[in-house]
């Protein structure tokens, strides 16, 4: 099935519902933020791109600098995690490669709710592992799915 490459077209309200669901569970157990940006077109280099969206969202000032923003371009047909350095001081080198690894493989059989959220489930376990729920926790973003035409 031929995606579209409009950004809030491209996942089914099925897939929605599903990632919605993962970032519900993963963020009620951890003082970590992941947040989910659709965007149609990356000129350029997506690192870079995915840096600026990530401020834009208000990841980089989390609390414990411990936000993740999955960054998925539909027309470039390409995709990024990018972690904050509170996250990244923690997890393996390869840590985000493997999670990468395993969308890249849903993705491969059309699999993108499946794979986003597998991968918001993964990246919740690591942040649950380091950046517990503490009691004065309050989610610091929202758990909306952005979009975005950059």
């Amino acid at each position: 099935m031929e995606r579209p490459a409009d950004p809030k077209k491209f996942l089914s309200e099925e897939e929605k519902r599903l990632i919605d669901g993962a970032i519900d569970k993963a963020e009620k157990e951890t003082s970590g933020e992941i947040k989910l940006f659709i965007g149609r077109f990356c000129w350029g280099s997506i690192e870079d791109k995915a840096g600026r969206v990530f401020r834009k969202l208000g990841l980089s000032k989390t609390k414990e600098r411990n936000g993740v923003l999955i960054y998925l371009v539909t027309a470039n047909r390409e995709f990024l995690i990018y972690g904050d350095e509170g996250i990244n001081s923690k997890v393996p080198a390869d840590f985000w490669d493997g999670i990468k690894d395993r969308m890249e493989e849903n993705f491969s059989r059309g699999d993108f709710g499946k794979g986003l959220a597998e991968a918001i489930e993964t990246i919740g376990v690591q942040l649950k592992a380091y950046f517990p729920c503490r009691k004065d926790d309050r989610n610091e973003l929202s758990d909306d799915i952005e979009y975005g035409e950059e």
